[in-house]
Parts: structure tokens; C-alpha cells; sequence
């Protein structure tokens, strides 16, 4: 167990390789109740995430969510986040754990749209059940035909002693599955009852460790790594969540439309070692010149793969997947090469 954002967190429960290849094979389940959810209501709530968020708020339906993230003002980013439309004048934003003070006031500053929040994070649960076999644990106790439930898009159903749950087809580990939203009194017996269901398939709990490794094989960003107050969602790779055409004003349209029609000096890159080694956060990258030309943001060995991979910033001349580069290692260069995100092919 960690301290991690104000909560005791599981690092792992029985070995981060043994949890990460369950994922990725059979069915894992992650107790990921630190994650912040507000709520925002009536009147004004669409055109205050419209303003506020990188994407198109409007094009969504209701029972459909989508990734998107919020620009500081200065060209950076204050959090990525999922939003939920449940309805019209109704919708929930899922936030990072780290970030949900910092959210919170951000929102509740620029919210002169008349909007109601409110700031469910204390009391609400989140279980995310991803993996091959999640539809086989899960599909018996709902009455929902899951097959029929595209990524993105959610349901609420009352289960029998839990209470109101909302079921999404989204996740942070590229292997497919569910995230499980409840009101605390709940979340015991749905952990419980998921377990319970999940042992003739392999189930096993997730901790942290393995989060973090699944979640790179997909190229993910985690903030405060790979996109924070310094990046822009240009530069990371999030041109796609950012909708110029489709949307008004919304902060940062200038600076981010700029980005776009130029070029950064910048960008987020996957990293494949060839040499033996794992590329930490941190370490620096170099040119076959020995050239510093940016630097590691996330870094591991790929259970999957059984190789060293990582994700960084390169100057953009030297951003093309199938370049050489090195890892400077202490006193040693190891030799690694730009690599097409994801690692790993759903």
C-alpha cells in the first residue's frame, strides 16, 4: 500500500506481472474510487463545458461520454477528464484523484453560466472490471443486453442491494471492459458480487503498478507525467479531442488553432528500447550525436512485450516513428528507437 493523492492505495496484490497479463488475457478488477466526480446541472451546464473542454460537449447523446481535457488558459492542460451526458441539462465529469481540488475551483471560476455543481467525489465509488472475460462476469447481473453497449456509452440500472449504478464501456487499460459507478454504502457488496462472479474466469484484483503498466502499452497519458500545466494538448498527441471546426469560443481556441495551423517545437512520443534496459521518468534522450533531445515522461517493462518501453517529448524533427535514438542510463547510451503508439494492438 501507497499514499497516493490523499488515499491509501494498492501498489499490487499478488505481483504486477501476474495482474497485468490477467488483464490483458483473462479479467482484472480496480478498486478506482480515489477518481473525483462532479456533477453539473440545469441551465447553462452545456454551454459551460462547452467553453471549458477541448471537445464537442453538444455532440453527444444521452448515455454517451467522452475523453476531453482542460486547457489552462496559457497553453497547457489542468486535467484530462471524461464527461457523461445523462441528459440534456445533466452531466457528470470523472477527474483525476490528484486533481480534484484544483478542478473543482477551476470550474466553479469560470462558471458564469448560471450551471449547478456539486462535488459527488466523497461520495461516490468507482470499480473498473476490464478484460477479454469481463462481459462473461458481468452480463448476468444486469438485465442490459451488453453485447449491444458501444465503447463510450453507459446505462444506469439499479442492482439489488447496491443501489443506482451507472455501467460505462470505458477504461484505462485498452483490454476492453466496464468502469462501475456507485454511492458508497454499495461499493462493498459490488466489489463482493464481482469477485464472487469473476473466479471461474480468471479474475483478479489490480493495483497500481499494473494500471500503470497497461495503461502505457496503449500509449495513455497519465497527468502529471506525460500532460500537465506545461503541455499542450497539441504537443501530447490530443489533436482529436480538440474540435476547432464544430465548437465556438472556448479557452485557449486561439493558442490551440495556432498550434495546429504551425507547428510545435515539440512532441509526445512512444519509445521502444533495443538495447536492454527501462527508460524512467525522467531520463534524457539523445541523438546518435549525442544530441540531448528530450526527455523520458513514463517508462516500463512491458509485461506483454517483454521489452523496455516508455513515452517522452522529442523536438518534432526527430518525432518520426522508426528513428534512433538513445537513453542516457546512468553513464551508459542505450539505443532505443521511436515507436508508433500504441505499443500494443487492442
Amino acid at each position: 500500500m501507497i499514499e497516493f493523492a490523499g488515499y491509501e492505495m494498492p501498489v499490487e496484490y499478488t505481483g504486477v506481472i501476474q495482474e497485468h497479463l490477467a488483464v490483458r488475457k483473462k479479467a482484472g478488477i480496480f478498486d478506482v474510487s480515489h477518481m473525483g466526480e462532479f456533477w453539473v446541472k440545469g441551465k447553462g451546464s452545456l454551454e459551460l463545458l462547452q467553453y471549458m473542454t477541448t471537445n464537442d460537449v453538444s455532440a453527444l447523446s444521452s448515455g454517451q461520454a467522452q475523453y476531453t481535457c482542460l486547457p489552462n488558459g496559457a497553453g497547457g492542460i489542468v486535467d484530462d477528464l471524461i464527461v457523461y451526458r445523462l441528459a440534456a441539462d445533466k452531466y457528470i465529469l470523472v477527474v483525476n484523484a490528484s486533481n480534484i481540488d484544483k478542478d473543482w475551483h477551476w470550474i466553479n471560476r469560470h462558471n458564469t453560466f448560471g450551471a449547478v455543481l456539486e462535488n459527488a467525489s466523497e461520495s461516490m465509488s468507482l470499480i473498473a472490471l476490464q478484460g477479454p472475460h469481463s462481459s462473461d462476469i458481468l452480463q448476468p447481473l444486469v438485465r442490459k443486453n451488453l453485447s449491444e453497449l458501444q465503447s463510450f456509452y453507459f446505462f444506469t440500472e439499479s442492482m439489488d442491494g447496491i443501489g443506482k449504478v451507472i455501467i460505462s464501456a470505458t477504461g484505462y487499460t485498452g483490454a476492453g471492459g466496464y468502469e462501475l459507478f456507485c454511492y458508497n454504502q454499495g461499493v462493498i457488496k459490488l466489489w463482493n458480487l464481482l469477485n464472487d462472479k469473476g473466479k471461474k474466469f480468471g479474475l483478479v484484483p489490480v493495483g497500481l503498478a499494473a494500471r500503470d503498466t497497461l495503461r502505457l502499452e496503449m500509449g495513455y497519458c497519465l497527468y502529471g507525467n506525460d500532460i500537465d500545466d506545461t503541455t499542450s494538448p497539441i504537443e501530447a498527441g490530443l489533436g482529436w479531442i480538440v474540435k476547432l471546426k464544430t465548437k465556438g469560443d472556448f479557452i485557449d481556441r486561439d493558442f490551440i488553432e495556432n498550434q495546429k495551423n504551425t507547428r510545435v517545437n515539440r512532441k509526445l512520443i512512444g519509445l521502444e528500447m533495443i538495447d536492454r534496459g527501462i527508460p524512467r521518468k525522467g531520463y534524457s534522450i539523445f541523438d546518435n550525436k549525442q544530441n540531448e533531445i528530450g526527455r523520458i515522461t513514463s517508462g516500463t517493462m512491458s509485461p506483454s512485450l517483454q521489452q523496455g518501453i516508455g513515452m517522452g517529448y522529442v523536438i518534432t524533427e526527430m518525432s518520426q516513428p522508426g528513428n534512433e535514438v538513445f537513453v542516457q542510463v546512468r553513464n551508459k547510451f542505450l539505443k532505443s528507437r521511436i515507436a508508433k503508439l500504441p505499443f500494443i494492438i487492442k
